[in-house]
């Protein structure tokens, strides 16, 4: 028998602490166990954290495990991760325990399973493709962790370098995770590894999956017989044993980011569970984040360029229009007349058209033009946005969804007005323009389930759909083979957000989408309309000059102090009333400040009201702008101050979001 340190599964904050227990000396780090707890009369799960424990009170108080389950316990290297994460993020142990570790009770039923040998064998690389893979796989046989970023122009072959990596991972007898930013992209590349290396050494974990299936694909790779998990950013957290090589592809997108309990960045996952088992870590974009590129030119990562597109095909030519010239010639269509010849002429040629707006919906707003009301959330204070279809306003945060009113209901005018344009307008102007063509819309809105958005998918790459109308889920990564034309409908719309990585967004997305053309030879067009023609962003983006928009936004985010030169923490206090959130915001604030090592060079905001949300709790926050190396003090000083809250049973919960989305 032995002594272990336990964390118990409770959601419960007060229990966010280790536990002693006795239990047989087979129990190891990682153990998933049932355990008796507070006098309860049935035994509640746990996991092993530490074993070897020498208790420093009574022994007779140590009570002993219940039950031992080893098929779903997990390793050592997993509960160092999460034990990691809790110092990097704040969380709670059992929450980034959890992440490694399964629910559901029945595995899927075994049924007809596709061949298992692989169909497909590897394509003839090109120069750079070669010479990317050899250099991964030199770091794969070294054993020793390493991480690279290929930052590879749209359509270079990304895809096939990753399964060279993976191969020779497989050969060492180790395991590969491969990350994309989307469950239908996720599904497409599953596809073509499963050609590669057959079905049964490819598992997927994802949110749309059945409990059962989650379980059975669990357990399928706990027990190592899959040896390569594709999926999105939850599945970094496979768990597998020796894991050879992790891929996160198009790492530049903001899934990657978690922003639910608990708050995550997916590349910092990946590197740390890289540098724990020895493995490489590859990230892959043709717009690499500015922290990512950066970390490249450090030193951090090693980088590696992929220039040129495979198969012979060329670049697209981008343009942009001037949206205001249209507007002054009389033209109210979301289309501008370039646009709309340039479709005429690509369906003619019988080419395929995307047409990209990133916002669903029909209309983004419902106003008042007489008082100026606007149609709000009252739960969550964000604008709603009209659905024609639905005949309804949306919530695009919660999901809420209201009747539209026929007068104004503030003033009773009857002049309720419909202001600004989603994927839903866009898609009814173009059937309108173009009826004998087939039209189809690819956003959250069709894309709900694995079925919807692979049918989607499905018929557009067959030449069933010759207009796709879609939002950013058309920018990540998709294969097209005959697109001759991509029409950005407003490049602005990212632009003005109010996020400092809104030029960042802004620039990722006009080059993804433009990489959706051209892929297969031949002329190929990206207009891109805009109301701010003038603008250095779109203008660098149309000319593909990401080294300019690099340089110049580090300048901008140096004089910011702005990621890469800081980490941006996000401190929210919830209360049942503002003035409770408010004092014990400022309280912490204040005893931030009064730090007599506070990091030089350090900012702290000041303290907001925040919009309340649907939980009808009251919120109230500031920002932390802490320099580089600094992130773990301020962590650690929000743990503590949670811990005092804790004890002293106070009316407030406070939380912490590390490089949160659109904060600042």
């Amino acid at each position: 028998m032995q002594y272990i340190d336990v964390i118990i599964d409770n959601k419960s904050i007060y229990t966010d602490t280790r536990y002693t227990y006795s239990a047989p000396d087979e129990v190891t780090v990682g153990s998933r166990l049932t355990v008796p707890f507070a006098g309860r009369k049935k035994s509640v799960d746990a996991y092993c954290v530490g074993t070897g424990v020498t208790p420093n009170f009574d022994l007779s108080k140590v009570k002993e495990i219940t039950e031992h389950d080893t098929a779903r316990s997990i390793n050592a290297e997993m509960i160092e991760t999460a034990m990691w994460m809790r110092k990097r993020y704040g969380v709670k142990y059992i929450d980034a325990i959890k992440m490694f570790g399964i629910e559901g009770k029945r595995e899927k039923k075994a049924g007809d399973t596709a061949p298992d040998e692989p169909t497909a064998a590897p394509y003839e690389l090109t120069k750079e493709q070669a010479d990317a893979a050899s250099r991964i796989c030199e770091a794969i046989d070294s054993g020793k962790s390493k991480a690279f970023l290929i930052k590879g122009v749209t359509n270079s072959g990304k895809t096939e370098v990753y399964m060279k990596a993976t191969e020779e991972a497989l050969k060492l007898g180790k395991t590969a995770i491969i990350l994309l930013p989307e469950i239908a992209l996720a599904s497409q590349v599953a596809d073509r590894f499963r050609a590669r290396f057959g079905s049964s050494m490819v598992a997927t974990l994802h949110s749309r999956l059945k409990k059962s299936e989650r379980l059975s694909e669990w357990l399928r790779i706990r027990r190592g017989e899959a040896k390569i998990v594709i999926g999105a950013r939850t599945s970094v957290f496979a768990p597998l044993d020796n894991i050879g090589v992790i891929v996160i592809d198009e790492e530049h997108e903001s899934t990657y980011k978690s922003d639910h309990n608990p708050k995550y960045d997916t590349v910092d996952i990946a590197y740390k569970r890289a540098s724990l088992t020895g493995a490489c870590l590859v990230l892959g974009s043709a717009t690499p984040s500015v922290v990512s590129y950066y970390r490249a030119k450090t030193g951090t990562y090693e980088l590696i360029e992929m220039k040129n597109r495979i198969g012979g095909s060329e670049m697209p030519r981008l343009e942009i229009t001037d949206m205001r010239k249209e507007i002054r010639s009389g033209n109210q269509s979301v289309l501008s007349r370039n646009l709309a010849s340039g479709i005429d002429r690509t369906l003619a040629r019988k080419e395929q058209v995307i047409l990209f707006l990133n916002r669903r919906g029909y209309s983004t707003q419902i106003l008042c033009p007489d008082c100026g009301y606007r149609m709000t959330c009252p739960d969550c204070g964000i604008t709603l946005t009209y659905h024609k279809k639905e005949n309804a306003a949306m919530c695009h945060y919660c999901g809420r969804k209201f009747p539209v009113p026929l007068n104004c209901p503030d003033c009773g005018s009857k002049f309720i007005k419909y202001v600004g344009a989603g994927t839903e307008k866009v898609e009814e102007e173009a059937r309108a323009i173009w009826p004998k063509a087939g039209i189809a819309r690819f956003d959250i809105d069709t894309a709900s389930s694995n079925a919807d958005s692979g049918k989607v998918i499905e018929d557009f790459q067959a030449g069933k759909t010759d207009i796709l109308v879609g939002t950013q889920l058309l920018a990540k990564g998709l294969d097209f083979k005959n697109v001759g034309l991509v029409g950005i409908i407003n490049a602005d719309v990212s632009l003005n957000i109010p996020d400092y990585r809104s030029p960042e967004k802004t620039y990722q997305l006009i080059t993804q989408v433009a990489g959706r053309a051209g892929r297969t030879g031949g002329e190929s067009r990206v207009i891109i309309q805009t109301y701010e023609p003038d603008s250095d962003i779109i203008r660098e983006a149309a000319e593909g000059d990401y080294e300019e928009f690099y340089e110049s936004e580090l300048v901008h985010r140096s004089i910011m102090n702005y990621p890469p030169y800081s980490d941006i923490i996000s401190v929210v206090f919830n209360s049942e009333s503002e003035k409770t959130s408010t004092s014990y915001a400022e309280a912490f604030r204040n005893r931030l400040l009064a730090l007599k090592d506070a990091p030089e060079g350090a900012s702290i905001l000041r303290v907001r009201q925040e919009e309340t949300r649907t939980d009808g709790k009251a919120r109230a926050g500031f920002v932390i702008k802490a320099p580089q190396g600094s992130r773990a003090g301020y962590v650690a000083e929000y743990m503590a101050y949670r811990d005092k809250l804790i004890e002293q049973k106070a009316p407030v919960f406070i939380e912490i979001d590390v490089n949160p989305y659109g904060t600042v």
